[in-house]
């Protein structure tokens, strides 16, 4: 029996609907911050180094965010600072859910979040207009990088 034309169309949006978004995120591979950059309809430049590759994404917000790639093409780390918090559910992906159970443990809501968990640290600080912040794998920095280095 063949299938009305409006039924293969409804079928294809209902699988499509399904699908997880793809979304660039720590511990995602390098490809992936493309989605960040058109979430955020951000500017990119890339700084390759022999330890990492870096991108920078300027939203037209005025937040800058960074991802550093390893040489493997794996992203270990994500910083940002700027006037407007950026979308952390996207940027720590897999690991936003670990983030926020341990931030909401917190008993302060106005110091700075420190969440150093073993797969996962978080620093984030700030207040409106002014937002900084980083994010990092720390059994995924490559070789020889400090974390000072993501910034």
């Amino acid at each position: 029996m063949k299938r009305p034309a409006g039924s293969k169309i409804t079928l294809a949006l209902a699988a499509l609907l399904a699908m997880p978004a793809a979304r660039g995120a720590l511990g995602d591979v390098e490809a992936s911050i493309e989605v960040d950059r058109l979430a955020m309809h951000a500017m990119q430049q890339t700084t390759r180094t022999p330890r990492f590759t870096m991108h920078e994404l300027r939203a037209p917000s005025g937040t800058t965010v960074r991802e550093y790639v390893s040489p493997a093409g794996t992203v270990f780390g994500v910083a940002w600072q700027g006037p407007t918090l950026p979308d952390l559910r996207q940027l720590l992906g897999a690991h936003f859910d670990e983030y926020a159970a341990a931030a909401a443990e917190r008993r302060t809501r106005r110091s700075p979040v420190l969440v150093q968990l073993p797969g996962l640290v978080v620093q984030s600080a700030g207040h409106m207009r002014a937002f900084v912040g980083k994010a990092y794998i720390p059994q995924a920095l490559p070789p020889g990088v400090a974390v000072a280095e993501i910034q």
